[in-house]
């Protein structure tokens, strides 16, 4: 009975790899997605249900002081009728006289006084003040014609008047009642009370409210907000712009709109509304959100709105979010845990139980076949084991041995390396032991400019270790690498050689990024130049070239020497391990072998030209990760 060899294969390595594969790759995505998802609707609904409390509270807020101005304002409305029951008004309006007038406008004065109102006057039919409580004041009322004022016009037609303005003598603004002063049912003149509501609003900023009171045109009229006062709330057309300007019942202000950056209609009467940072209204640097109630006044066509800042609710609303985001986060934490748990110990399991079942018809085909059968199945696992041994020997083989060339690299420049230490070194002993003299002597100048000495030679010093700690470094097969970092690495650690031989550098090659690991980039340009360096150890006048182009989705990066150049027999060799032109235990004849195949690895190349003028150039060809080179280095 002969064996099967399908039947102990392993399974495909990308076939078992690919379900987890595919877990990691989309799993990660899709619990951001869900985080900042349900972070989004907790925040939403945090700040729906806030907006709602703060709604109902403000709605009692709103009540409050909405009855407060309709009561400050109706406690005026009895004084202008008040003025029927004085005789001497009658009499002036009757008889103008002199002594009439007089008699009249002290009257109006005490009753001023006592009423604490802004000032009380008296109008005939005609709309020219007749008496003035302020008819004392150099901007005083009397004999103003007053009859374009809409409160007179109302008032002399038996309606209440009811006017807020700005008053055309000394632009002051105030809320004027106006009542027609009747006798014998005829209407002989106008009596009319100006009261100023600012009170009000200095009793809004000291309890830190946001209100506003607009009138019958949408001008707001008062508010907390002296930024906000005559704007309009509404769209005013160019043509109730005009009226209202030739009624100067707001003077002569431009009644500008208040346009917030967004509004949103949540009710009747209430909004929410948010203004720009730029608006002369917000001094934060930041958009501010208010929640905006409106409600009727009663007796007036005004309209009370209070404004309630939404800025500490939304970052409540934003706090609980982020609450909700980390607590699905901790949850799927867990819960992808507990899933790798199960699934490690059901593998187990079944591990345990297949391996059982494998055990048991092992045993049975034991027993079942034959002994040419059990030893072709013990050479075949024999096979498995060496090929797998060799692959993995090789694979350990070929890090030894890019290893074994960055240290062989780091051994031959070691002179180098000692000497670029010890020159800082002896520097340091000689400085420091200076410094200890000057202390001494109290020149503290010398003493400070001996320690930044010594400060920047640790530098140096330091500088000079990372990059050969860099270099060491063992590289990963994929990456991506800095072309003029690695350039800028290959020539730190060649500094003390480059400095020895007062080489001439020509660098005319572009930063990209190039795919391959940084570090295995490193060594090969340490491989290169290091043999271009060798190779011109004899000329008088050295000179390197590093010259780049891309081409064809690859950057090509050319070493260019001066050097001795390379022989015809030589260069049949050039590329085979262990072969080397150097004189002694100088080279491995590694260093090419090891570049090319960093180089092919990654899909690249390194190859060899041979210039008419003479030297040696090597051809560094690299795919490029982005196909627009950066600038010049």
């Amino acid at each position: 009975m002969k064996c099967d060899p399908n039947l102990y294969r392993a399974a495909s390595p990308s076939l078992a790899v690919k379900p987890r594969l595919i877990r990691h790759l989309f799993l990660p995505p899709l619990i951001i997605a869900m985080m900042i998802g349900l972070g989004y609707i907790g925040f939403w609904i945090s700040e729906h249900y806030g907006i709602r409390s703060l709604g109902e509270n403000g709605q009692r807020q709103l009540e409050l002081h909405a009855r407060a101005v309709e009561s400050e304002i109706s406690k005026y409305t009895y004084l202008p009728s008040l003025l029927e029951l004085e005789t001497s008004v009658s009499q002036l309006l009757a008889d103008p006289t002199p002594e009439h007038r007089q008699t009249v406008n002290d009257y109006l004065e005490g009753l001023n006084r006592r009423s604490r109102s802004r000032a009380i006057y008296v109008m005939d039919t005609t709309g020219r003040v007749m008496a003035t409580s302020n008819w004392r004041d150099v901007d005083s009322y009397l004999g103003e014609d007053l009859s374009f004022r809409a409160y007179f016009q109302n008032a002399v037609r038996g309606q209440p008047g009811r006017f807020y303005g700005i008053g055309s003598t000394n632009g002051e603004p105030g809320y004027y009642l106006a009542h027609g002063l009747e006798e014998h049912g005829k209407i002989i003149g106008v009596a009319v009370v100006k009261v100023r509501l600012e009170a009000m609003e200095e009793r809004w900023q000291r309890a830190r409210l946001e209100a506003f009171v607009s009138d019958e045109n949408g001008i707001i009229i008062l508010s907390s907000d002296p930024a906000r006062r005559l704007k309009s709330v509404v769209p005013l057309s160019e043509e109730t712009k005009e009226k209202l300007a030739r009624s100067l019942q707001y003077y002569w202000f431009p009644l500008n709109e208040l346009q917030p950056l967004a509004r949103e209609t949540l009710s009747e009467g209430v909004e929410k509304l948010t203004f720009p940072a730029n608006s002369e209204l917000v001094s934060d640097d930041e958009n501010i959100s208010y929640l905006s109630q409106t409600r009727p006044l009663s007796d007036t066509p005004w309209n009370f709105t209070l404004l309630t800042p939404l800025q500490d609710l939304r970052r409540e609303a934003i706090n609980q979010g982020i609450l909700v985001a980390i607590a699905f986060a901790l949850c799927a934490f867990l819960l992808i845990a507990w899933n790798e748990r199960r699934k490690v110990i059901a593998t187990r399991l079944a591990a345990r139980e297949a391996l059982q079942e494998a055990n048991n018809q092992l045993e049975r085909r034991i027993t079942e076949r034959t002994t040419d059968l059990r030893a072709s199945n013990e050479r075949l696992k024999g096979q498995i084991r060496e090929r797998r041994q060799a692959e993995e020997t090789l694979r350990r083989a070929q890090d030894e041995l890019v290893q074994a060339g960055k240290l062989a690299a780091i051994g031959q420049m070691s002179t180098s390396i000692a000497h670029e230490l010890n020159q800082p070194l002896a520097a340091l002993r000689t400085l420091s032991g200076n410094t200890v003299r000057f202390l001494e002597r109290g020149q503290l100048d010398v003493a400070s400019t001996n320690l930044k000495t010594i400060n920047e030679l640790i530098d140096r010093m330091g500088r000079i270790t990372a990059s050969l700690r860099s270099f060491a470094r063992r590289g990963d097969d994929k990456g991506q690498a800095c072309l003029g970092k690695a350039v800028d690495a290959a020539l730190q650690l060649l500094g003390g050689r480059v400095e020895n031989i007062q080489l001439q550098l020509h660098r005319d090659c572009t930063d990209v990024q190039v795919k391959i690991d940084q570090t295995r980039l490193e060594q090969i340009l340490v491989n290169l130049i290091g043999n271009a360096l060798d190779a011109m150890q004899a000329q008088p006048q050295p000179e390197l070239w590093l010259e780049g182009e891309e081409f064809d989705g690859k950057y090509r990066l050319r070493v260019r020497d001066n050097g001795h150049g390379i022989d015809a027999e030589a260069r049949k060799h050039l590329f085979e391990p262990f072969f080397t032109t150097k004189p002694g235990e100088q080279g491995l004849g590694l260093g090419l072998t090891l570049s090319a195949s960093l180089a092919a690895a990654t899909g690249g190349h390194l190859g060899v030209e041979y210039p008419s003028s003479g030297g040696t150039t090597f051809v560094l060809s690299l795919p490029l990760v982005s196909p627009t080179p950066a600038e010049p280095i």
